[in-house]
This record gives structure tokens, C-alpha cells and sequence, in this order.
């Protein structure tokens, strides 16, 4: 019998009506995993959260088949999904440090799930089903660790806890969001690894919901393609990313960064259709170059391609010509020699006085791009900050175009501090709420006395050099979507005109076409406007993207540094090997 079984599913908006996911199909047997796939706002985690028969605020499941182990999730009344949720189907949220009660010991939270569900004779039998679970995601079932708090844990330890309140019942099905997002490359490895052997060793479904087509690529048996609320392919992991047969699908793969750096990453212009403005046609074409008269005549059906292989396109398996052209070594990126435009000296940075940054010295050139990579806690955001003027215990010499700046931001004068701009990771919290987009971009040309007319002047041309318009300066953030988000945050660190740009992480909540747009743009102002810039990221494949020079940071210090070339294809030191190691790949087509 199949862990999860989905037919017809239907969830609409239950003020009008409109479908957010429609014509849902797909099982799930014993011990596989299913990847379900698709840019932000597609219904992945909408799917995700109907295996568990729950529904979000404002939705309603209105039709068609969820069975879960046998059990009809549609036929159940609240109290009965409670019995099932956690026993017989369990999730696992992207933010583990949200997902754990705070005030609660990591222990007594995963008694409180078997405590529930009744699992075991007795405490003692559920004291065993603890040290035993936690064995099993590895981790420590000791009653030291066992009496830590959410807090005193790692992002992976966190996440190793969400894993075994999950598994501590021993469910028949798992669904997993995002569950890897914020982890660095060898924090994920170890995650990952972990769910696919509980699922293995104990027959345990996986609905593994993600934009991470490399995790997918490594972890999923079988993958689902969502778009615009529909599934456009579904399929074998293996045939999925060898030989893509929707439009979408091969836009997903060539937009996913490539490690050996024999291909170009391919952005895809435009958006999906919203619920309630989808055409009864192919939803996809309006961005497929492929389309014509047979995709505006209603919207295709699912159907067998191949065996097993099941595609949503009346001409499935046609490459696009933008992807086609992809397959080339990306352009070099030109940067001045001996004109640094950033310089670290014997830089050391604490934290009341306990040293976690020591002796960092490198130069990023004007017109280069330098990667500072690392595991999380290797000092990279600390190093960043720094520079930044955003953490202020630090020593050494720091100089920008020749000139040496105070620890601190206030510190500096108002000139230094607009020459050094940074963007931060989470484009949802990095921009006022309150203030319009042309406000916010605005605000470092008021800072430096601009007048209002030119403020305007420079807002728009800025928002059209990020790729999006003038019109924009009038919207809120709430009305953006994440990648047009960090477009404006950009353009706001960008309208300054400064010498250094610090992007921190800004990649790292995207999917892959924006990640691969938001790329593109950087990359192209870096050789527009002669940008100096350091690109902290964990994520390697789009080092090979983006930067000439890379910095491996470990412990607080740099371990290794060179071309991106020779250290992602030859690296000395035993650390980055590991780092390479650890991070997963998109197989070649």
C-alpha cells in the first residue's frame, strides 16, 4: 500500500473561489522520496501541508483523494487529524529554531510527541524511544544534551532535533520544507544523509519540499514539478535531470549554478499567473519561447511520455534556444590589477573580547568580485560586518580606495559610509514595511544631501538598471515578490555609487530562476560600474558564477585563497576538499 496517495487535488481561496492548486496527482510508496520542486509561489508547501490534511488561513481544500497509510485525510474530523499528525504523518518546517519551544528541554519535547500518540507501555519504554531516536539523526542521547535548551544548540543541531520529533513514532509518511535552507554545505550533507537513512532503514515516505534542485538531484527518488498551482512533470529523479521534457523544467535545471563552471546559469523573465488571473491555456506561455497555437487552446493535460515519466506540454522534450546557447564557460570577469579597491590588514574581530576573526589580509580589486566562503560560525558574517562598520570590536587596518576608515560606522563620515554598501540575506526584513520602495532606495542620496528632483532622477534610473521600473518607487514591499525585493535592496545599496558592494547570503532564500537573475544582475553591474565586491555566501556552485578570487574561511581565518578555478577544482587544504565534497550538484544533462 502507498504511503501517500494524492488524486484530483483542488485547495482554493475560500473568499472566491480561485484555485491556488488544481488537478494534483501523485504517490508516494514506502521508503521513497519524492521531491516536489517549483519557484516561490508555485504550491509546493500548499501540497506539503495538505498531506496532513491542514489547510492554510483563507484556503479550503475543495476537492479530490489525500490517503495517508490508508487513512482518508479529507474524511477526518479535527480531533482525528491531531491522532494522525505526528504518528502517522509528520512534518518538519524550514526554520528549526521557530519550530522548537524555547522555553522547553529538547528532551521533554520529544517525550511530549510519543506522551501524545501513546507511543510505548510506559515512561520508561518512551525514555528508551528518546535515546534511541536521537541515536538514530545522530546526536547525543545523553541526559547532559537531553536537558539543553533550543538556544544552546547549532542551526543543524536544531534541525537534527526537529528530525527526531518527527521520526520518534515511527510515521508512515514525513514531509519535509525547505528543512536545509539556512544550513551551511556540510550542515546540510549531514542533514540530508540522516533522512535518507531513517527512510531507508525504516520504510519511511519523504515529501521533500524545496527550490534546491541540488538536494533534490541527490535525495529524491522520484521528482514533481509544481507551476502555477499545477504539476507540469513527474518523474524519475534520473530521467528528470537528464533528459527535461517541460519547457519549465529545463528553465529550473539551466537557472541551478554550475560547480564545473562549464555552463552558463539561465534566469527566466517574467512571473507565474497568480490565482485568479490564470488563462485557460498553458499557464507556462507566456515565458516559453517554445509556444504556439496548440498551447493557448486549453490548458494541456498530464500525460505518460515515457514510462513512468509524465509531462504537461503538447510538445514535450523541445530544448529552448536561450538554454541551448547556455552550454558555454561563463565570460571572465575583468578586474583592474594592483587598484584595490577594498584592503584587509592583520584584521581581528571579538566579541567581548573573545577573538573569533584572526589576522585576515586580502585586497579586493576594483571591477572583482571576491568570495568569502565557509560553514556557518567560520567568521564570515562577522568579517563582512566589519567591513561594513556594523560590528565594531575589531583591529587592523581596514582602507577603501587608499583610505583608512574608523572601526565604526559612526565613526566614519558620511562619504565613507556611502562608499561601502551592503545587502543582507533576508529581502523580506531588509526593507521598511512603511516606507515605498522609491523611499528606501531614496535614502542614502538624502543622507548625502541630494535634492528631491534629483533623488527622483537617480531612484528611477536605478530601479530600471536593476531590472525593474520607475513605476516601482510608488509600491510597498508587500506588494513585491522576494527576487523584485532584493532587486530594490540593491538598488538602494547601489544608488550611492559606492566603491565596495558586501552582499551577505543574498541568494540564499531565492529559488533558482531568481537566484540566477538576481546572479546575472550583480554580475553585469560589477562590469557596468566598476564594483568592487565581496560575496559571502556557503554556496559554492554560485561562487563559480559570480567571483574571480575566492577566500575559504574556517575557525575565524582564511585557510585558503586563490582563482576560483584552481580552488574548486584543485584545493590544498583538507577543509575545502570537504566543503566541495559536501556540496551537492545538479548531474549533467
Amino acid at each position: 500500500m502507498a504511503a501517500l496517495t494524492m488524486t484530483g487535488l483542488r485547495i482554493d481561496v475560500s473568499a472566491t473561489g480561485n484555485d491556488i492548486v488544481d488537478d494534483v496527482d501523485f504517490m508516494i510508496e514506502p521508503g521513497q522520496v519524492l521531491g516536489l520542486v517549483g519557484e516561490s509561489g508555485s504550491g509546493k508547501t500548499t501540497v506539503g501541508l495538505a498531506a496532513l490534511g491542514h489547510s492554510r488561513r483563507g484556503a479550503t481544500i475543495s476537492a479530490g483523494g489525500i490517503s495517508v497509510d490508508g487513512h482518508d485525510m479529507r474524511g477526518l474530523d479535527e480531533s482525528a487529524l491531531r491522532k494522525l499528525r505526528g504518528s502517522v504523518v509528520s512534518y518538519v518546517p524550514q526554520d528549526p529554531g521557530a519550530a522548537l519551544n524555547p522555553a522547553l528541554r529538547i528532551g521533554n519535547q520529544i517525550m511530549e510527541v510519543l506522551q501524545a500518540h501513546g507511543y510505548g507501555a510506559n515512561d520508561a519504554a518512551r525514555r528508551a524511544r528518546v535515546a534511541e531516536v536521537m541515536s538514530e539523526v545522530l546526536l547525543p542521547g545523553t541526559p547532559t544534551f537531553l536537558k539543553r535548551y533550543p538556544h544552546q544548540l547549532s542551526g543543524g543541531q536544531q534541525q537534527r532535533v526537529g528530525l527526531a520529533m518527527a521520526f520518534a513514532c515511527r510515521p508512515a509518511l514525513i514531509v519535509l520544507d525547505e528543512p536545509t535552507t539556512g544550513l551551511d554545505v556540510s550542515t546540510q550533507a549531514h542533514v540530508l544523509e540522516t533522512v535518507r537513512q531513517l527512510c531507508r532503514q525504516h520504510s519511511v515516505a519523504a515529501l521533500y519540499v524545496t527550490h534546491d534542485l541540488a538536494v533534490v538531484a541527490n535525495l529524491a527518488d522520484r521528482v514533481a514539478v509544481m507551476y502555477a498551482g499545477r504539476v507540469v512533470e513527474e518523474g524519475p529523479t534520473a530521467a528528470i535531470f537528464a533528459n527535461p521534457g517541460h519547457p519549465y523544467t529545463r528553465h529550473l535545471v539551466a537557472a541551478a549554478p554550475d560547480m564545473s563552471g562549464d555552463r552558463i546559469m539561465v534566469g527566466l523573465a517574467g512571473r507565474a499567473p497568480a490565482p485568479g488571473s490564470r488563462p485557460n491555456a498553458c499557464f507556462f506561455a507566456p515565458r516559453c519561447e517554445l509556444v504556439h497555437d496548440a498551447c493557448r487552446g486549453g490548458l494541456p493535460p498530464l500525460v505518460e511520455a515515457s514510462p513512468g515519466h509524465s509531462v504537461r506540454c503538447v510538445i514535450p522534450f523541445s530544448v529552448p534556444e536561450r538554454i541551448e546557447r547556455a552550454d558555454q564557460t561563463p565570460p571572465a570577469v575583468i578586474a583592474a590589477e594592483h587598484d584595490a579597491a577594498l584592503s584587509l590588514d592583520d584584521i581581528c574581530c571579538s566579541y567581548t573580547g573573545h577573538q573569533v576573526v584572526h589576522n585576515v589580509t586580502f585586497d579586493v580589486q576594483r571591477g572583482e568580485c571576491v568570495a568569502l566562503v565557509g560553514e556557518s560560525g567560520s567568521g564570515k558574517s562577522t568579517l563582512s560586518k566589519s567591513i561594513g562598520g556594523l560590528h565594531r570590536e575589531w583591529v587592523g587596518e581596514l582602507r577603501v580606495s587608499g583610505k583608512v576608515l574608523a572601526q565604526s560606522s559612526r565613526d566614519r563620515s558620511t562619504k565613507e559610509r556611502l562608499a561601502i554598501q551592503y545587502v543582507f540575506q533576508n529581502p523580506y526584513q531588509s526593507l521598511n514595511p512603511r516606507r515605498t520602495i522609491g523611499d528606501s532606495v531614496a535614502r542614502p542620496l538624502a543622507v548625502g544631501g541630494a535634492g528631491r528632483s534629483e533623488q527622483t532622477r537617480a531612484v528611477g534610473e536605478m530601479l530600471e538598471r536593476v531590472s525593474l521600473t520607475a513605476g516601482y518607487a510608488n509600491k510597498y514591499p508587500d506588494q513585491l515578490s522576494g527576487g523584485e525585493r532584493q532587486r530594490a535592496a540593491i538598488a538602494r545599496a547601489l544608488v550611492s555609487k559606492p566603491d565596495v558592494l558586501i552582499c551577505d547570503e543574498v541568494t540564499s532564500a531565492l529559488d533558482v530562476l531568481v537566484q540566477a537573475a538576481i546572479i546575472d544582475l550583480l554580475a553585469d553591474l560589477q562590469r557596468d560600474l566598476g564594483l568592487a565586491m565581496l560575496f559571502v555566501t556557503h554556496n559554492l556552485p554560485v561562487v563559480r558564477s559570480i567571483a574571480r578570487r575566492v577566500a575559504v574561511m574556517a575557525d575565524g581565518k582564511i585557510v585558503e585563497f586563490g582563482l576560483v578555478e584552481k580552488i574548486l577544482t584543485d584545493p590544498e587544504q583538507e577543509y575545502t576538499k570537504r566543503l566541495l565534497a559536501d556540496t551537492p550538484v545538479v548531474p549533467a544533462g
